[in-house]
């Protein structure tokens, strides 16, 4: 069992290596998106140096763009924080799912390591970790090849200005949610997955017709995150 635990905690550069490699595919796909915001960014009044340190520093594709529409001369600050801070709720989520094998890092490792975490990394790393398999070095590898194409992509926009103006023309815009979709369906199978994806999507879809905007990412993580806690509490009762 200690054994098992170690290996799981495995973390160093081959790993890094590896899963840079394991997320190169997708991350092709980020090119466009980033290609697509330096153009946007530019559009809006920002310099080609602010919009690539801007995608350098934040890596927050869907708060980025939230952030440009809220872009002017009088900058509302307070609306852009908590806009900002809403579409990236979910990063609480990932960090505590992460938890138990971020504990063994140093402090210093640890947010670094968080500092290039996303959507496709984290599922990847979960889906590892679900497998018995070390998933830190994916969760590093993979993000810092997701930062580097996004950093890239967003230089192209800036540079090259209308090459991939529209992402969604190309049908680019579901490959993230085609990618996760994925990694749902070669996770645990059973029904109690099942019934949690499904209260999660259902919540999810009524908050994005009822509640305000991007507010659907946080309530159908949380509440799947609540169902997942209540269903496994259940279970430990009996």
């Amino acid at each position: 069992m200690a054994r098992a635990d170690m290996d799981l905690h495995q973390f160093d550069r081959p790993l890094v290596w590896a899963g840079f490699k394991q997320l190169v595919p997708i991350s092709i796909f980020v090119i466009a998106f980033g290609a697509a915001f330096g153009l946007a960014a530019g559009q809006a009044g920002l310099s080609d140096s602010m919009i690539v340190v801007m995608s350098t520093l934040v890596f927050a594709g869907a708060a980025q763009f939230a952030a440009l529409d809220l872009w002017g001369a009088q900058i509302p600050l307070v609306t852009m924080m908590i806009t900002v801070f809403a579409v990236n709720a979910r990063h609480l989520l990932m960090g505590a799912t992460l938890y138990p094998w971020l504990r063994r890092l140093s402090p210093a490792r640890r947010y670094g390591v968080m500092l290039v975490v996303s959507d496709a990394n984290w599922a990847m790393s979960m889906q590892a970790f679900s497998r018995g398999l070390p998933g830190l070095g994916l969760l590093l590898g993979g993000g810092l090849a997701l930062w580097s194409f996004w950093i890239f992509g967003t230089w192209l926009g800036v540079a090259f200005g209308n090459t991939i103006s529209d992402p969604k023309s190309l049908g680019l815009d579901m490959a993230m949610g085609c990618f996760l979709l994925a990694m749902v369906f070669e996770g645990e199978k059973s029904l109690r997955m099942l019934a949690i994806w499904a209260i999660a999507a259902a919540a999810s879809v009524l908050a994005y017709w009822y509640l305000p905007e991007n507010s659907h990412v946080i309530v159908g993580a949380l509440v799947g995150g609540v169902a997942g806690m209540v269903w496994q509490e259940a279970g430990h009762e009996h």
